[in-house]
């Protein structure tokens, strides 16, 4: 199985470190053969009411987003395969303009991290609220949606909801399977995040991936990637969390995937 990452972010978002070269170099120096950015998405917010944000890229960083990564792609073509692409929520009232968006822009993929409900100007962060029962479902419902649009690769850390959940109760395992089932159903891989892995391990506290929402993931017959969901060049040469993924994946039977569908 080939070591790559398509889950990796830029100093553009606002919480991520190191220049777009110092992920490139320790991609290689950890043996990952094609490396993704996917950089949270801008969106065209209007700029009458837009306060800023400080989880992505404006949309007028984009262009040297794009170009950045185009020219990395061509310098170190002969030692690793560089793709373009966005993390990307789902947000109702800007998906005619983002659909355009990466078409024009020709993106490679998009993965969905759904992090807020509508926008994350005013929408609640998944990661906090999904103790609530009502925003555990529309977390479901905002996800179903999202990946139906047929833009999606794949669901990034699908048990997000978990950072903020206290309890894997009977709820839980019902949304669990609703979300595995639904990804099942059209083909859409599961990613085993690294840097929730790492956070749990640091804090001492079970968050994300949860062994219980992957254990539902592995009885369903989902298929997994692993993703270093990179915030700092350092988590991609780091071999201790992908080897511990890698063999919880294989304890569990999954299917886990190395490559991906792209856009174009």
């Amino acid at each position: 199985m080939a070591k790559n990452n398509y889950h990796t972010h830029t100093e553009r978002c606002k919480h991520a470190s190191g220049s777009d070269e110092a992920f490139v170099l320790s991609a290689i120096k950890a043996g990952i053969q094609e490396l993704g950015f996917s950089d949270h998405t801008p969106w065209n917010y209007a700029p009458s009411t837009y306060k800023g944000s400080n989880v992505r890229m404006f949309l007028d960083e984009f262009a040297g987003y794009k170009q950045s990564i185009l020219a990395l792609k061509e310098k170190y073509k002969d030692q690793i395969s560089i793709k373009l692409g966005l993390e990307v929520e789902y947000f109702p009232k800007f998906m005619d303009w983002f659909i355009d968006f990466i078409k024009k822009e020709e993106i490679d993929y998009v993965i969905l991290g759904n992090h807020f409900h509508g926008d994350d100007e005013t929408g609640p962060y998944y990661g906090h609220v999904c103790d609530d029962d009502a925003m555990l479902e529309l977390y479901k419902q905002d996800t179903i949606k999202a990946l139906k649009t047929g833009i999606y690769s794949y669901l990034a850390h699908p048990d997000l909801f978990m950072r903020g959940r206290k309890h894997f109760d009977a709820f839980t395992k019902k949304i669990s399977r609703e979300i595995c089932e639904a990804c099942k159903e059209m083909d859409i891989p599961l990613e085993y995040n690294l840097a929730g892995a790492e956070v749990s391990h640091i804090t001492h506290q079970q968050q994300y991936p949860h062994p219980d929402f992957w254990q539902i993931a592995a009885e369903v017959g989902n298929k997994a990637i692993i993703g270093c969901d990179a915030h700092n060049n350092r988590q991609l040469e780091n071999e201790y969390y992908y080897n511990q993924a890698k063999a919880h994946l294989d304890t569990l039977g999954m299917e886990v995937i190395d490559t991906i569908n792209f856009l174009r």
